[in-house]
C-alpha cells in the first residue's frame, strides 16, 4: 500500500458559476492520486484577479499537488499558479493568454459592453427548466441547474470583468492546455499548442469524461500524451 506522502495531490477548480459537482465522474486511480474539489469563494470588494488568486492558493494545502482548471476556473489556475510550488499545471476548455480569447471577447473588454450583460439571468436556470422544450433543451437545462449553482451577482460581475479583461500577454511557462476542437465559447480556432479532444465542446469536463478518466493519469505523470493515443479519441 502507498503511503499518503507518496500520493499525487490534485486539486481541481471549477468553471465559472460552477460547483464542483461538474467533477463528479472523475476518477483517478486512487493508489496513486487524490483529488481536492475547490470551491469558489465570493470576492472582496474591488478585489484584484491577482489578489483572489492569492486568497484562494491557500486552498492548495500540498507542495507539488497538480492544479487543474476549467474555464474561467483555468484562468485562475493559472494566476494562482505563480504563488504555488506546483508538480503540474493543466487547464481544460480555457485559455492561455488574451490571443486565445474570441474576438467578442477582446471586443467586449475595450468597448466595457461586458458591463450591460445581465448577469442576474443565471437566477432564471430554474425557470428555464420549466419552459424548456424538447428532450435536448430540458437535459441542457437541467444541467446548468446542477453544475451552474453560484448566482451571486456580485460574483458573477466580477468573474465575467476579470475573463473578459484578462490582461495576460504570454502564456505561463509549462502549462498544458487540453481543449476540444467544437469549444462554443473558447473557439479553437484561437488556441495554439494543446491535446485535442476531437468533438470535445465547452463542457466536455462533464459529457467526456471517459476521455479524461482513461487519459488524465497519463497526462499528470508525464506532461503530455502519446500521439498515437491521442488519434483514437474520437472513439470515447
Amino acid at each position: 500500500m502507498h503511503k499518503e506522502k507518496e500520493l499525487i495531490h490534485v486539486y481541481f477548480v471549477p468553471g465559472m458559476a460552477a460547483n464542483p459537482t461538474i467533477f463528479e465522474n472523475i476518477k483517478l486511480p486512487k493508489e496513486q492520486f487524490e483529488i481536492h474539489l475547490l470551491e469558489w469563494m465570493l470576492p472582496k470588494e474591488n478585489e484584484s484577479l491577482r489578489d483572489y488568486a492569492l486568497r484562494w492558493s491557500k486552498d492548495v494545502k500540498h507542495n507539488n499537488a497538480v492544479l487543474i482548471g476549467v474555464s474561467f476556473g483555468g484562468v485562475l489556475a493559472q494566476e494562482m499558479s505563480e504563488f504555488l510550488d506546483l508538480k503540474r499545471l493543466i487547464i481544460i476548455s480555457s485559455v492561455k493568454c488574451r490571443s486565445e480569447l474570441p474576438r467578442r471577447m477582446r471586443y467586449a473588454s475595450v468597448t466595457g459592453l461586458f458591463k450591460l450583460l445581465p448577469t442576474s439571468m443565471l437566477n432564471y436556470v430554474d425557470h428555464f427548466e420549466k419552459i424548456a422544450y424538447g428532450d435536448f433543451l430540458k437535459k441542457k437545462a437541467k444541467l446548468y441547474r446542477k453544475y451552474l449553482s453560484v448566482r451571486d451577482t456580485t460574483y458573477i460581475d466580477w468573474a465575467i470583468k476579470n475573463m473578459v479583461c484578462w490582461s495576460r500577454e504570454v502564456p505561463e511557462a509549462g502549462v498544458i492546455h487540453i481543449h476540444g476542437d467544437k469549444d462554443e465559447v473558447f473557439p479553437y480556432r484561437y488556441i495554439k499548442s494543446c491535446i485535442t479532444v476531437k468533438g470535445g465542446t465547452h463542457i466536455m469536463v462533464v459529457n467526456r469524461f471517459r476521455w479524461f478518466n482513461k487519459y488524465l493519469p497519463e497526462i499528470i505523470l508525464s506532461g503530455k500524451m502519446n500521439k498515437q493515443e491521442q488519434k483514437k479519441t474520437e472513439e470515447l
